[in-house]
């Protein structure tokens, strides 16, 4: 397993790109926007040539790129290599692997993004040695990923839509199609936007909202306090379904650290039966935005052993 991959992170606004060696390290780091304004053709043609961009980097070091990886968002299915559906891109069961495949000449791995930062943080990160783990990205959604007894839970690209819980159901429509999920309250996208709507104010973001929390603002407490309620209500069925022994939160809102940590941890233990549920640590992530790339990685990996667990 000494070949280095190319690896591919695509998100809705952006695509982070790295290639990276047998140790997990990522060299010659590339952002690229994401076209998605400009239609679902585009954005393929754009993930196509920067992975031709990865692969052109390391091969002008004298570097044999064996395989290539990408995650993306929506609904992937893994085992087919397609993208099922995603309302950001406008994809709808697209074959990318094999598109990429015809491109580059190389395997490819697919998957989907927070399961790939799921397999990056077991690999690499906060969940290393644990077979047991949710991982939780709360950003501008919120979804889960799931490794049960040391295998991942795809249940063919439908697992982990934690944020399409539905905790309220008098609550505010979500773009699922449905009401009061934990994503129209508790993801970072949320925060800011109900922060704004109860107070007139607009903020830059859920970072904004955190940092009035520090200070106090009543209002800045009310949202959050609401979120880390919504989460702790939906991560208690997950936990209470999966049994994992350690919680993984990553995402853009795990950056307040502590300020979502403590009180997430104290309300799910409470939610939580001793009878028949087992409280799970939580942690924050350990490999912050790079995740989803180093999780591209290794599904780059899998596809260049044969489906093997990198």
């Amino acid at each position: 397993m000494a070949e280095w991959v190319a690896a591919l992170d695509v998100g809705g606004t952006a695509m982070k790109g790295a290639a990276v060696g047998p140790d997990g390290t990522a060299r010659w780091p590339l952002r690229r926007p994401t076209p998605a304004d400009q239609g679902p053709e585009a954005v393929v043609e754009a993930v196509g040539a920067t992975v031709e961009l990865l692969l052109d980097a390391a091969r002008r070091r004298g570097l044999q790129v064996a395989a290539a990886g990408v995650a993306v968002p929506g609904i992937v299915d893994d085992e087919r290599g397609v993208a099922v559906f995603s309302a950001n891109l406008g994809w709808r069961d697209l074959p990318l692997r094999s598109l990429l495949a015809a491109r580059t000449g190389l395997p490819v791995g697919l998957g989907h993004d927070v399961r790939a930062g799921a397999l990056a943080e077991a690999a690499l990160g906060a969940a290393r040695g644990v077979r047991d783990v949710l991982f939780v990205a709360v950003g501008a959604g919120v979804a889960g990923a799931a490794l049960v007894d040391g295998r991942l839970l795809v249940a063919g690209g439908f697992a982990g839509e934690l944020g399409h819980l539905r905790v309220d159901p008098a609550g505010e429509p979500c773009g699922c199609g449905g009401r009061g999920c934990v994503e129209t309250v508790a993801s970072a996208a949320a925060i800011a936007r109900r922060y704004a709507a109860r107070t007139g104010r607009p903020v830059a973001g859920a970072a904004a909202v955190a940092a009035r929390v520090r200070e106090g603002d009543p209002d800045a407490v009310a949202v959050w306090e609401e979120a880390v309620g919504a989460l702790a209500e939906g991560l208690a069925a997950a936990v209470t379904l999966l049994a994992p022994r350690l919680v993984v939160v990553g995402g853009g809102l795990a950056g307040a650290g502590e300020l979502l940590l403590r009180p997430l941890a104290e309300l799910l233990r409470l939610r939580l039966s001793p009878r028949s549920a087992r409280m799970p640590r939580l942690v924050g992530a350990a490999l912050g935005d790079q995740a989803g790339c180093l999780g591209a990685a290794l599904l780059a990996r899998r596809a260049l052993h044969g489906g093997a667990p990198p």
